[in-house]
């Protein structure tokens, strides 16, 4: 544990759920914890306890709310699998909520949306950009990822051929997007169980990320916006060279201020905690630091996104990563030059450099 995850309690200590089982949080809320196949090794899932008026008006089902799904791989399905079996008391997925659309969030939505004849929730940003990227090699690898990359420094011939050739990235991962949806947007109260779920809407991480407070419970379903141990990824895309997603994810943090210091935040990565403010303002320094480290860099010489990687990023990176790692950059440079602190010029050799105003 870091000095600064010190300053946050983790009020489950170590105790994680084993895989294919649960563990409660609270009253009617269930934490899963599946693998992933990357770096970053895990997604956090929840079961929400439900009931929902059936169609017909005779009553009501009961059963379960899942947030979030997991990739859609053997190995997951699997999981899903056990957690059906031994964790849901023989009761059906009524809905499936959805935070945002990145891969480990909604690569198995089509699938229990399929098997428990449940409707998908999400935003509507969200899910029309999945089904463009589930159809599309667009934002996530393919040649249009590569050509933008090295307009940022890539220059290394196997990372630019490997970025290339990632053309089925998003759809191996989300083979199917459910073709009908239910829309979640800001201030939207959700009821499940009996308790107020409101919509918190946040941007820069995905386009229109969806967060779940319950005032009643105490607890933030903060997704990828508000995680304990790491900052989540803010990256410029091909799709959108010329945006200022950093700035979005500042402001939409600030959002989570209103809420009690003391909430209980389920994070999609690492463990439950509280302490949500001091984690608030833990983000913007980091980011600060980040921003400083590129200004003081661009002021010697002109830089481009790549030569930030040294800075930014302290251990070898592999080729998922440094996609990843080279999207931040752009980051951190594009809300310095929108703030007017960094002049943006693109260069003979077809290459973005930013030096100092």
């Amino acid at each position: 544990m870091n000095h600064l995850e010190q300053r946050l309690n983790y009020v489950f200590g170590e105790q994680l759920p084993a895989p294919g089982s649960s563990m409660e949080v609270a009253p009617g809320v269930r934490w899963i914890r599946m693998s992933l196949p990357f770096a970053l090794n895990h997604i956090n899932l929840w079961l929400l306890r439900d009931e929902m008026e059936l169609a017909d008006g005779s009553g009501k089902a009961q059963g379960w709310t899942v947030v979030d799904c997991c990739v859609d791989r053997p190995e997951s399905r699997a999981q899903w699998e056990q957690i059906i079996a031994d964790e849901m008391q023989g009761l059906p997925v009524l809905r499936v909520i959805a935070t945002h659309m990145h891969p480990d969030h909604l690569g198995l939505a089509h699938w229990l949306c399929e098997r428990f004849e449940a409707r998908l929730w999400i935003s509507s940003t969200d899910y029309n950009v999945a089904n463009i990227a589930s159809r599309s090699d667009s934002g996530w690898g393919g040649e249009s990822a590569s050509r933008f990359l090295v307009s940022h420094g890539l220059s290394d011939k196997g990372s630019v051929e490997g970025v290339a050739k990632r053309s089925s990235y998003y759809s191996g991962l989300v083979p199917a997007v459910p073709r009908k949806y239910r829309r979640m947007q800001d201030g939207d109260i959700v009821h499940i169980g009996g308790k107020d779920w409101r919509c918190i809407s946040g941007y820069g991480h995905a386009p229109e990320h969806i967060s779940l407070h319950c005032e009643a419970l105490g607890l933030l379903i903060g997704g990828d916006m508000m995680l304990p141990r790491i900052s989540t990824n803010v990256s410029v895309f091909d799709t959108e060279p010329e945006s200022d997603p950093l700035r979005l994810f500042l402001e939409s943090i600030d959002k989570f201020r209103v809420l009690d210091e003391e909430t209980l935040t389920l994070p999609s990565h690492g463990k439950p905690f509280r302490g949500l403010h001091e984690r608030i303002d833990q983000l913007h320094a980091h980011h600060r630091e980040r921003l400083d480290e590129v200004l003081q860099a661009c002021s010697a010489k002109p830089c481009n996104a790549h030569d930030m990687l040294p800075f930014m990023f302290k251990r070898k990176l592999d080729l998922h990563e440094t996609t990843f790692a080279m999207g931040e950059a752009v980051a951190h440079m594009h809300m310095l030059w929108f703030a007017g602190k960094l002049r943006r010029k693109l260069d003979a050799d077809g290459i973005y450099r930013f030096t100092t105003v």
